[in-house]
Order: structure tokens, then sequence, then C-alpha cells
């Protein structure tokens, strides 16, 4: 799947050092304003229990997980939507992104410089968001002046009037300093919106980076970010960039011992990758045999042609049908036989929606 998650925030909150440890890539983290210039990006694969359970069972010749992209973008400033800190070039970048992860420091370091001086969750959500939306807003003034004097116009077609009425809902959400996203468009008008690229439009997740004693314990300053991301509609994930960093350097048998004596079940990278891909309305099927076992990334919502399509384009133009079976029916009955004599094998046609953890092989016809 094409679709990406760009890492944003304003400078040295630690949004290299959660990439790079996501990653295992080697964006560069310092201590200074605009170490990130250019953005970094990296592909990252999708932690899923299933796909090792399903191959027990299977026992193939090759496994391949599914995977995700991250992008880091530079820090943002005060004043980006107006040119600061190089603020139209990074706000480019966040524009041909997907989702945004917003990550925001909810720890004391006095080793590491803060560009506002002090700790303050709000006050560095807003500077991103504000910039966001003034990004947002000017980018919907010019196009709603360009259409209101057509719209208003008596012979105007249906397009024209549909296209002004959502700007005008746009431009009235974003004047009152509310996200795109929150903009009451119809079916009918959303179409009409999306070449206008608004990055506030884009499903956002916080990541609140925090520091050891923060992970489980108490945290005011994460408790203030949950508060603001639930009256926006979004998430937050607690994670401790630092730790993260140094487990992503370990060996597999020493990450496990490290994440048993730390309490803790699995990395905060995965439940990371996990937020972002649900953010992204992700959701992953398998096809399985003897050769290959190997995740797949959809849509959710997407019918069966469309997922033999991700294979290859000619599964989905010639597609005929798709025998079909849960994992879960596969972990409970120990194999694709017994499912079968359960009468859980279904052969599927073009209208099925496949669901998350469905086990599915392909008929076509070139």
């Amino acid at each position: 799947m094409p679709l990406n998650c760009g890492i944003v925030g304003l400078p040295n909150v630690g949004k290299s050092t959660i990439f790079n440890a996501l990653t295992s890539a080697k964006a560069q983290a310092a201590n200074y304003p605009f170490c990130t210039i250019d953005p970094n990006t990296g592909v990252v694969t999708v932690p899923d229990t299933r796909l090792d359970r399903i191959t027990a069972f299977v026992k193939p010749k090759s496994i391949v997980p599914t995977t995700m992209e991250f992008i880091d973008i530079a820090g943002l400033v005060e004043g980006a939507s107006k040119g600061e800190g190089l603020g139209n070039q990074f706000l480019g970048h966040i524009r041909a992104t997907d989702a945004i992860l917003h990550v925001v420091r909810c720890f004391a370091d006095p080793e590491v410089v803060h560009v506002a001086g002090g700790v303050n969750p709000l006050h560095d959500i807003d500077i991103i968001n504000t910039e966001l939306l003034l990004a947002d807003l000017d980018t919907v003034e010019k196009r709603h002046a360009k259409t209101e004097k057509l719209a208003k116009n008596p012979s105007a077609d249906h397009k024209i009037k549909t296209e002004h009425a959502a700007l005008v809902k746009l431009k009235a959400a974003l004047e009152a300093g509310k996200p795109a996203r929150t903009a009451d468009l119809t079916d009918e008008e959303r179409p009409y919106t999306r070449d206008l690229h608004l990055i506030t439009a884009k499903p956002m997740l916080y990541v609140a980076n925090v520091d050891e004693s923060g992970l489980n314990g108490p945290n005011p300053w994460v408790d203030v970010v949950e508060q603001r991301a639930s009256e926006e509609g979004s998430q937050v994930v607690r994670i401790c960039g630092a730790m993260e960093s140094e487990i992503a350097q370990l060996e597999p048998a020493e990450r496990t011992e490290f994440l048993k004596e730390m309490g803790l079940e699995e990395p905060g990278l995965n439940r990371l990758i996990h937020a972002a891909y649900a953010l992204l309305n992700l959701i992953t099927y398998f096809t399985a045999g003897v050769q290959e076992v190997r995740a797949w990334t959809i849509l959710r919502g997407t019918k069966a042609p469309g997922a033999a399509g991700v294979i290859h384009t000619d599964f989905e133009k010639g597609f005929i049908k798709a025998d079909c079976y849960h994992c879960d029916d596969l972990f409970k009955y120990g194999s694709e036989q017994a499912v079968k004599e359960k009468g859980l094998l279904r052969s599927e046609g073009k209208e099925y929606v496949v669901r998350d953890g469905d086990i599915l092989f392909f008929k076509f016809n070139v």
C-alpha cells in the first residue's frame, strides 16, 4: 500500500529519535533545531502475531509480513505558514502524507534544549495546529475566492455550486480554529475538496514522548495531551523514545529479556505502529500455502476483487471468486482441512467485503 504517516512536531521533541527506532534508519538526531531538513523515509514491518501462528500450522518455505511507511519531517516553528524556519517547504512535505503523527514532548531534561524555553505540551500543540490551520485556510480562501463569483451566477452548473458549498463549510471550520476534517461535508461535496490536499483534513494521532518514569506512572503532561486529543476526537500513544531507541539496538533474545525486566509485553513502537495502521484505516488479510505465508494490507471496506488487485492487477481484472476462511478458525481447529470439514471455508464473490484476519485464495482468469 502506498499510504504513509508523517511524523511532525516542534524541533527537539524526539521525532527523529522515534523514527530511528521505528525504522532502524539513520535519520540524524541532534540537540539543535532544524537538524532534519529533508524528510527521511522508512518502511516498517507491521508486527502481527497472527502471521507467526498461521506459519506454525502451514509450515511454509517463506514468510512475508506486511509493511507501512513513515516519514520524519523537519520540526515546524511558529510562523511556519508564513515561511518561518523553512516552513513552506516543510508544510509541503506534510501535505504529501496520508496521516499525521504529532510528537509532543512530555518529559523534562535540562540537557535537551526546548525551543520554547520549557516543557508545555498544550503550547506546543497549539503552535503546530495553528500553523497547519493557517496554511489550510490560505489554500481554502484562494479557491473560495475563485468559485464564489462563479457560484453566484444563475447559470452556474451543479458542480460549481457543490464545490462552493464545500468550501464555505471548510472556511467556516478553519476560521473557527477547527481542523478541516471536522467540517460537515456531504458525500457529494467531499470529492471536490480532495485536490486541495488540506493538511488538517488528514487523520492525526498524538505521540506523547515521555521519559522512563512517565511511561507507566502518572504524568500530568500526558494528561493534558489526552484531554486535548479527546476534545478533538483523536487518540494518544504514550512512548519513551529514548528507551525505544535502546531496545531497537538489542538482539531479539536481549530485547525479550529487557522488556520482561521492564514489565512490558512488547515494545512501545509496536503499539505506535498498530495505532498508525488503524489511523490509516488499514486491515490485513493473509494468503497461506506451503510456498509462502504472506500478509497483505488493504483499506477497511475493500471488496474481494480489490484485495486480489493488491497482489497483482490481473487478479482483480480476471477475478472469479475467493476461497475464504478466518485465521481464528484455523487457530481453533488446527488445519485448513478441519476448517473445511466444519463448513467454515467459503467461496465468496465480487461483493464480498474482506475482513481483517481473513485467509484468502483467489481464483481468476486472464
